[in-house]
């Protein structure tokens, strides 16, 4: 299967994972929506990719339902249709045992990762039924597939997505609509910087000493995922580094 003149939705968009999609899927000729909450940023992507496709941009934070909506709902016409949904928005706040986190942290986890990603599939899924086909790629964690120190609530969100994921492959099964999970591990990002609210001398400590995945890592399986044979679902694939072997074991030299 190609990509080419698939309409393609990418939310977190403006840095990691989600631009690096981004930019592949233009190389591909993905007609693109990048969604995100940096409007420099997402204006910067669209001057340069827009040189080589389509492309929407839509400023708004996933966990604004009633915007998410709106939005979605009225689309361009020749943006409308999507073909693929990638919920890739999501964050970690703190790094903190139980018993000393942040309850706004906490929040901002459960309404980004969780809630966010349910409202975006909602809003896109209508139109997706309508033709009985698409394919939805929720962007996961290996902290959705085991629990480490200090991680509760980020981990929390991310079974939540692992469970959803699961939840929406048997529900949507007959549909003709794909759902997949892509998890990957440790990915050199702005993702420390964020969990540790700007310190990024502490945010690059995270990736020294050992060789990290890559945001373009990523969004290679991303297209790998997209472009199997119609009747070929990536269900659920869990990606690390070599150096890592768990979210705590990671081989630093």
């Amino acid at each position: 299967m190609t990509i080419q003149n698939k309409i393609v939705l990418i939310s977190g968009a403006t840095s990691g994972i989600g631009k690096a999609t981004a930019e592949l899927f233009a190389e591909n000729g993905a007609i693109l929506i990048l969604c995100g909450r940096r409007i420099e940023r997402l204006d910067s992507l669209k001057e340069t990719l827009s040189r080589k496709t389509k492309v929407y941009t839509l400023q708004f934070d996933v966990r604004e339902k009633a915007t998410v909506f709106k939005l979605l709902q009225n689309l361009p016409p020749e943006f409308a249709a999507i073909d693929i949904l990638i919920n890739n928005a999501g964050n970690a706040h703190g790094l903190d045992p139980f018993q000393f986190g942040d309850i706004d942290d906490w929040d901002a986890m459960i309404d980004i990762n969780v809630k966010g990603l349910l409202y975006m599939s909602k809003a896109v899924l209508p139109k997706m039924l309508e033709k009985q086909a698409g394919h939805i790629i929720n962007i996961g964690s290996t902290a959705g597939k085991e629990v480490y120190p200090n991680g509760n609530v980020y981990c929390a969100s991310k079974h939540a997505v692992d469970a959803i994921n699961q939840g929406m492959r048997l529900d949507l099964n007959g549909t003709g609509i794909k759902i997949s999970a892509i998890n990957p591990g440790m990915v050199e990002t702005e993702f420390s910087e964020v969990r540790f609210k700007g310190d990024t001398e502490r945010a690059k400590k995270v990736y020294q000493n050992f060789t990290p995945l890559q945001p373009e890592d990523i969004a290679d399986i991303i297209l790998f995922a997209v472009t199997r044979p119609p009747h070929v679902n990536i269900a659920d694939l869990t990606v690390m580094c070599l150096d890592q072997a768990s979210s705590t074991v990671v081989n630093k030299r």
